[in-house]
C-alpha cells in the first residue's frame, strides 16, 4: 500500500505529542522528515524515529521525496509557509487558524491552487464521529426545529511566555480557540453568520484578548453565541437547541484527552438520554488528507470553508474594534 511521505515544519508541541504520533499510527502516511529553525530537529527527530532533519524549512521543502507538509508554526508565519510549500509542490495541512484575516487566506488558496496542491486548515475535532451522529440527530427532528446554539472553549493561561499572549504572533483567545466554537457552528447548523456583534476583554500589557464573546444570526435564521477565555477552567463544548430538546456535546474540541471519547447528552420531554462515541480525531484527520493526497481528490473540509470562518473571525474583530454590528457579505 502506498503511503504519503510526510514533511513537519516546526518542532511545536502539537507536532510532537499529537499529528506526528497521529500520522505514525497511520496507514496511509509515514512521517519522512523534520525542520526546525531552532536547532531542535535532531532532538525531535530521535525521540519520535524519524529518519530525516533539515536546519531549514526551505531545506525541507526542497526534499523532492516528499509529498505533504504539515504546518504548525506560530499563526503569523503560517501564510508564508503554506505559500512557500505550495511552490514547491508540496500538499499542505495547517494548523489552526491558517491566517490571520481572509484576505490572506483567499491569497493562499489562490497560490495552492496555481501550483496544483491539496490544502486542509487542520480542525482536527471535526473528524471525530460525534459530530456526524449531531448531524444525524438533528435531521431526525427528534430535538425539534433548531432554534438557538451556544459554544464554548476555554482554559486558564498562567504562562506569561507563552505565544498566545503575543501580539505580533496572532495571539488572542479568538484565534486560538474561538475559532473552534465558530467552525462548530458553521459546521453543525451547516449555515454562514450574515451579522456579528462581538465584545472582547484585552490584556492592557500584551494587547491580545484574553476572554472574548460573540452573538452570530445565522443564514437559516438561527441565532448563535459563542465565548473563549485563557481565564477560565477548562471547556471545550456545544448545545443545540431546539423546539422539543437539546443536545449537548460536553467534550468537542478535544475528546482525545477523556480516552477519544466524545459524550453526547440528548435532553428531550420524554427522556434523557447519554450516548459515548469513541473515535481517534487525529488520525481520522492525518488519514483523510492522506487519502485525498493519494487519489487526488479534495478534502471535504475545503479551502473556501476555511475562508468562510476567517470571514467570520475578521467580523468579530471588527465588531470589537469598532463597538457594533458587522454586516458580513
Amino acid at each position: 500500500m502506498s503511503k504519503v511521505k510526510w514533511g513537519i515544519l516546526s518542532t511545536a508541541n502539537i507536532g510532537q505529542k499529537q499529528v506526528i504520533p497521529a500520522i505514525t499510527r497511520s496507514t496511509l502516511g509515514e512521517v519522512f522528515a523534520i525542520a526546525s529553525s531552532s536547532g531542535k530537529a535532531s532532538e525531535a527527530a530521535d525521540k519520535l524515529g524519524i529518519p530525516k532533519v533539515y536546519d531549514s524549512y526551505e531545506a525541507l521543502l526542497g526534499d523532492e521525496q516528499i509529498e505533504a507538509v504539515y504546518i504548525p508554526l506560530p499563526n503569523h508565519l503560517h501564510a508564508k509557509w503554506v505559500m512557500e510549500a505550495a511552490k514547491a509542490g508540496k500538499h499542505v495541512l495547517v494548523e489552526k487558524p491558517a491566517s490571520l484575516t481572509a484576505h490572506e487566506m483567499k491569497e493562499m488558496q489562490e497560490v495552492c491552487s496555481r501550483h496544483g496542491v491539496l490544502f486542509m486548515e487542520a480542525f482536527m475535532y471535526q473528524f471525530h464521529a460525534q459530530h456526524k451522529r449531531v448531524k444525524d440527530i438533528l435531521k431526525t427532528g427528534e430535538i425539534g426545529e433548531v432554534k438557538y446554539m451556544y459554544a464554548s472553549h476555554s482554559f486558564f493561561l498562567d504562562d506569561e511566555e507563552n505565544i498566545r499572549l503575543s501580539e505580533e504572533k496572532g495571539g488572542g483567545a479568538l484565534y486560538d480557540i474561538g475559532c473552534y466554537n465558530i467552525h462548530a457552528i458553521r459546521h453543525i447548523l451547516q449555515a454562514e453568520p450574515i451579522e456579528v456583534k462581538a465584545f472582547s476583554k484585552l490584556d492592557p500589557k500584551y494587547n491580545v484578548d484574553m476572554t472574548t464573546t460573540g452573538h452570530l444570526w445565522m443564514d437559516n435564521g438561527v441565532q448563535a453565541m459563542f465565548d473563549c477565555s485563557f481565564q477560565m477552567k477548562t471547556r471545550d463544548e456545544y448545545r443545540v437547541v431546539g423546539t422539543k430538546g437539546e443536545i449537548i456535546c460536553q467534550h468537542a474540541y478535544r475528546p482525545d484527552r477523556k480516552g477519544h471519547k466524545g459524550t453526547l447528552v440528548i435532553k428531550t420531554n420524554e427522556e434523557t438520554r447519554k450516548e459515548i462515541i469513541s473515535c481517534d480525531q487525529y488520525l481520522m484527520q492525518v488519514e483523510h488528507f492522506a487519502e485525498c493526497v493519494l487519489e487526488g481528490k479534495q478534502p471535504q473540509y475545503t479551502g473556501n470553508d476555511t475562508l468562510q470562518n476567517m470571514k467570520a473571525i475578521d467580523a468579530c474583530y471588527e465588531s470589537i474594534r469598532t463597538n457594533r454590528t458587522v454586516t458580513l457579505t
